[in-house]
């Protein structure tokens, strides 16, 4: 949020480093940050990372984060088929995050769908 993703990214790597394992919120935190930034790549390679390899549950916090942030790098149809993939009932914090970007983007068209 105040632009200091790159120290994010070494802080997670030095939790790597020393053993500390992460947890849901270790993860909120990261998607949170590169969310901010526009880190596309990092933040889809971080929500990948959850499961596969530290076999963290995601979230609803999660799934916001990334329809964010793909919503605000411009991957709106991602976006929206992240949110009907997800495992549970989207929550208004994603369909506020998606129809941000949305409105951003001018896509009047997934945002009348959304509104319905």
């Amino acid at each position: 949020m105040h632009g200091l993703d790159e120290e994010a990214l070494k802080h997670f790597e030095q939790m790597q480093e020393d053993g500390v394992q992460p947890n849901d919120i270790t993860f909120i935190c990261l998607l949170s940050s590169w969310s901010y930034a526009g880190l596309v790549d990092e933040g889809m390679h971080c929500f990948a990372l959850m499961s596969t390899v530290y076999g963290i549950s995601t979230k609803l916090e999660h799934y916001t984060y990334i329809v964010d942030l793909l919503g605000h790098a411009s991957h709106l149809q991602k976006a929206e088929n992240m949110v009907m993939a997800m495992p549970c009932k989207p929550h208004v914090a994603v369909w506020k995050a998606l129809l941000g970007a949305c409105r951003i983007h001018r896509n009047m068209e997934l945002a009348e769908c959304i509104a319905k």
